[in-house]
């Protein structure tokens, strides 16, 4: 199949929004954000082997490679509204192209997110996904507003994605829970819109806690201090892992998408009522202290986070 008929293909799956005035088919797409709102624009990259199993369904990467970028925005408390897609693939392979679509349009249509162009071309696999969303001027959450005396909260739970890629790694059969927390991460959009105005400060976490914990730290020149024992983990990750080895797992496995977000002491009582509100688990974990970096008693001496160039 060529280039374009592949382009053809998933071109007549998307459904579009009423503020897409030109997508995909053109040079570029012709987009009309809503007045008074910024635009937020993230961008990630999927590679086999680096960022998912190679053996990976299709449905599972289509789906990760627009969730990883929705996190991002939920990150920033924003709405998504369109994205654009990259796609590298050794051939043209068109049952691959409809599984990847299943999985990237099912998540789309979760979060009213319009595909508006993009690109495809031959070579290893590999994703890139550009995203888009609207936040009102003001209102975004950032990495470097956290003060001394801040919570740090936690969404969901930490560790199933790296439980996984552990087993993984071992050539070990993977707890299907846990695979199902890799390979079909669910990012926190909700919870972002509901924070701004209570976080003072947010990240999403992709490459553990303690190394995104820390660009927070950095950008805002505090410190942090997390209690090991009040990181939430999953009844599957207690099921597969001894507590040495889990403990690890959730403060510095990647992949898992969850919010980590810094909260005033005063307004701990209305983040705590967002628990009920979007039936999503959220948790204290420790605090911004004077100082650098990130200090967690309990773990193992080195410890940190997943760094793409080491």
């Amino acid at each position: 199949m060529a280039e374009f008929d592949l382009i053809a293909r998933i071109r007549q799956r998307v459904v579009l929004r009423d503020d897409v005035v030109l997508g995909i088919g053109d040079d570029g797409a012709l987009l009309a954000p809503p007045p008074g709102q910024l635009l937020a624009v993230t961008m990630d990259t999927l590679n086999a082997g680096v960022h998912f199993p190679p053996e990976t369904a299709p449905a599972d990467i289509g789906w990760k490679a627009l969730a990883v970028n929705l996190s991002d925005l939920a990150a920033m408390g924003a709405e998504p509204a369109w994205c654009t897609l990259s796609l590298t693939l050794p051939r043209a392979d068109t049952a691959f192209v409809d599984g990847f679509c299943d999985g990237f349009l099912a998540l789309a249509a979760q979060h009213g997110v319009a595909l508006v162009g993009g690109d495809t071309t031959r070579g290893p696999l590999s994703v890139s996904i550009t995203a888009h969303g609207f936040v009102p001027a003001g209102a975004a959450l950032r990495r470097d507003g956290a003060r001394i005396g801040d919570e740090v909260w936690i969404s969901g739970t930490l560790g199933d994605a790296a439980g996984a890629l552990r087993h993984w790694q071992a050539g070990a059969p993977m707890t299907p829970a846990l695979r199902d927390r890799l390979d079909r991460p669910t990012p926190r959009v909700a919870l972002g819109q509901a924070l701004r105005g209570l976080a003072s400060a947010c990240i999403d976490i992709s490459d553990g806690l303690l190394a995104d914990l820390t660009h927070i730290c950095r950008a805002s020149g505090v410190g942090a201090e997390i209690d090991i024992d009040a990181l939430p983990a999953s009844d599957a990750l207690r099921s597969a892992f001894d507590a040495d080895v889990r403990r690890t797992l959730q403060a510095t496995g990647g992949d898992d998408y969850e919010l980590c977000f810094t909260v005033p002491p005063a307004k701990c009582p209305a983040v705590q009522a967002l628990v009920a509100q979007l039936s999503l688990p959220l948790t204290p974990v420790g605090r911004i202290v004077p100082g650098t970096g990130v200090h967690c008693p309990g773990l193992s001496p080195g410890a940190s986070g997943y760094q793409h160039f080491v």
